[in-house]
């Protein structure tokens, strides 16, 4: 019988948790196990023809660390294969990422859309640094696709979401935007850090590029810096490629080679912080002392339905609003949920998310602290809200510690 090429030797022919291990790998000459770090910012050519070639585009292979490098191709073609890409690039933070795929689609006298419920970091781009450049920008409440529709301007070509949004974990119709989007000639971006690619297929859901601040579960254990950017080819390897090699918001070599070693862990990660996630949901939905829970698998999240039909699991963010104390509740707000925070023995103080160890903050002081109080109210952010990124720890014992906390106010 002749010799066939087992199937599964193809990283496109496995499994999602078999991608993350194996997926991407190039191996030098030596055959080393785990994958290479390049960690160099130049290459050699074998002539100066061979150069030329090169620079032409006509020999495939890199030149410069700027904007390639073999640890850059292995964490990228590792993230196309889990998220569905056709191409991607990877940057040097989250933040670097959306800057680079809004910028990257918009000319001056472009218009964007954007939900008004984003990452104070991401409104900041889309309301603040776009108009500096002549793009003009609308946000609504996402929460509903009909507003969308109406922010729609014939110079309209982006589209930006977060889903579910931070910190209030508001859900957005992926699908429903899209066509929107489509509808009117637009591209749709969605940063999808808190579902994970685990979790929610923007791409698969009509979105044209997909963000992630690879520095949160990507990486998931508070190391380094990171970002990354999917979508097709066209989209990729054309203006956004550009203003990576051209502006230089680029990663570095030793990030990516610590981003690949953290996608083999991923799926394994994510699954558990996501059950005690749901088990804190049920745990403090319960509580007495607990106002509510924003959860999106959670029966009471608002929207619970778009939740379970867009996201295969509620993923490892959850928010909670603690309850006031009688007359003076209004000023007591904030009083019990930094009695709440300071009061957990295991779960730490943190404006990060997705790591190993849970994390919680006060959105209204920390992460959103620059906008306004109308701002904040605005896009659900009360002065009794929390975020919590739930870890890797007990279930029992973060169940517990919560419960020591809440019995303090």
């Amino acid at each position: 019988m002749a010799n066939t090429k087992n199937p599964l030797s193809d990283a496109k022919n496995q499994r999602s948790a078999t991608q993350l291990v194996h997926g991407g790998t190039q191996r030098s000459q030596h055959g080393e196990t785990s994958e290479a770090l390049y960690l160099n910012s130049g290459f050699v050519y074998e002539s100066s023809a061979a150069a030329e070639a090169r620079f032409m585009g006509e020999d495939e292979g890199h030149i410069y660390s700027r904007f390639s490098n073999p640890s850059y191709d292995m964490f990228q073609d590792r993230m196309c294969l889990i998220e569905g890409a056709e191409a991607a690039r990877a940057t040097a933070t989250g933040m670097a990422a959306v800057t680079t795929a809004v910028m990257s689609q918009v000319r001056a006298g472009d218009h964007v859309v954007a939900s008004r419920a984003l990452f104070g970091g991401c409104r900041f781009v889309v309301e603040d640094y776009m108009p500096r450049w002549g793009v003009e920008s609308t946000l609504v409440d996402g929460r509903d696709p009909e507003n969308f529709a109406k922010a729609m301007k014939p110079n309209t070509k982006v589209i930006f979401i977060e889903t579910p949004t931070n910190p209030t974990l508001e859900l957005v119709d992926i699908a429903a935007v899209a066509d929107i989007a489509h509808a009117n000639g637009a591209v749709l971006i969605v940063d999808n850090v808190f579902a994970t690619p685990i979790y929610q297929k923007p791409l698969a859901l009509g979105a044209d590029l997909v963000t992630y601040s690879a520095t949160k579960h990507i990486d998931g254990q508070g190391r380094c810096m990171g970002g990354i950017i999917l979508g097709s080819k066209e989209l990729i390897e054309a203006d956004v490629h550009t203003i990576i090699r051209q502006t230089g918001p680029t990663i570095s070599p030793f990030n990516a080679w610590v981003m690949l070693k953290g996608l083999e862990t991923l799926e394994i990660r994510v699954d558990k912080m996501t059950r005690s996630a749901a088990a804190l949901a049920d745990f403090l939905a319960d509580h007495p002392k607990i106002d509510k829970v924003f959860y999106p698998h959670h029966k009471s999240h608002p929207q619970y339905e778009l939740g379970m039909r867009q996201m295969s699991a509620g993923s490892t963010m959850l928010a909670l609003e603690v309850k006031g104390n009688g007359a003076n509740e209004a000023r007591n707000n904030e009083e019990n949920a930094f009695k709440l925070a300071d009061g957990l023995g295991i779960i730490k103080i943190s404006n990060n998310l997705g790591d190993a160890k849970s994390i919680i903050t006060h959105p209204a002081t920390t992460t959103h602290q620059r906008f306004s109080e109308e701002v904040q109210l605005e896009a659900g952010i009360t002065r009794k809200l929390l975020r919590l990124s739930v870890g890797l720890e007990d279930e029992q014992d973060l169940i517990e510690d919560f419960a020591y906390a809440l019995d303090q106010i």
